[in-house]
């Protein structure tokens, strides 16, 4: 569904004990969104050597967001956000780390607008997007950078470098049918 839960599983790591929260707790109205989407994508999460792929379908709508994550075919974590309540169900094999909490919230870092973001982000955190690249920042240094390869955010090919956890995602939507 989201190109962001692969991030979540790819990038959950403890901070360093003086580090700030790992998580900004981010959970933003899906009519933020701005638009109502049914996209389908291919993740791919690079970290440590080391290769995880999953399949995702995604729908928001303004009162809901909903994603699937498949892997070998199988369906290994769901969500569903109504603005208000999350409540996923997650495959006893998917690594603990994967939270949908953080599933959640990296979606909306890579997906809603940047606007949308800046206004719910806690002091010392920003988020700058110049052309198709977007950064988030927490005081001076650069922890996040995502790049697009077309508009809108939900098309084409998305990667993802998370600076602070040394991971990369890399988000591949669909073509959308032409029928």
């Amino acid at each position: 569904m989201a190109v962001v839960p692969m991030l979540a599983l790819a990038g959950c790591a403890s901070a360093p004990s003086s580090a700030p929260p790992a998580r900004l707790g981010l959970k933003l109205a899906p009519a933020a969104l701005g638009a109502s989407i049914s996209v389908q994508q291919h993740l791919k999460v690079e970290r440590g050597g080391r290769i995880d792929e999953l399949d995702v379908a995604l729908q928001v709508e303004p009162d809901a967001v909903d994603m699937v994550g498949l892997a070998f075919g199988q369906r290994v974590l769901t969500l569903h956000y109504d603005g208000r309540q999350l409540t996923s169900w997650r495959h006893v094999m998917l690594p603990s780390q994967v939270k949908a909490d953080d599933v959640l919230e990296d979606m909306q870092l890579t997906l809603w607008p940047a606007a949308a973001i800046a206004q719910a982000l806690p002091p010392g955190w920003r988020i700058d997007e110049q052309g198709l690249r977007r950064t988030l920042y927490l005081g001076a240094e650069p922890v996040m950078l995502i790049d697009y390869s077309a508009r809108p955010r939900w098309s084409g090919t998305v990667v993802l470098q998370n600076l602070r956890y040394h991971y990369r995602l890399t988000i591949q939507f669909a073509a959308p049918d032409t029928d």
